[in-house]
């Protein structure tokens, strides 16, 4: 499963993805399942025009970021911060 959303970038004045979710059943890795979702992804945001994509990996997640490097993707010198609210 891969999940996209779309926003627009104020530094860049163009649309943008946040690959938001990628998972894939460990019974399914090892096999091409996460370079294929990870491939139509990429199409998918680039034909609705986005510019870059962004993604957050966990610290510890070495294989994930691994996986993502072979991809292309490199680490930002941004620095991710959240507000957790309540539910309602």
């Amino acid at each position: 499963m891969v999940i996209l959303l779309y926003t627009v970038s104020t530094v860049l004045g163009e649309r943008v993805a946040l690959l938001e979710d990628m998972v894939v059943g460990p019974e399914a890795r090892g096999g091409g399942v996460g370079s294929h979702l990870l491939k139509m992804a990429v199409a998918v945001a680039e034909a609705a025009g986005c510019l870059r994509i962004t993604l957050l990996t966990d610290p510890q997640n070495l294989s994930a970021q691994r996986f993502y490097r072979r991809h292309g993707f490199a680490s930002s010198s941004m620095v991710p911060m959240r507000l957790h609210l309540a539910r309602c």
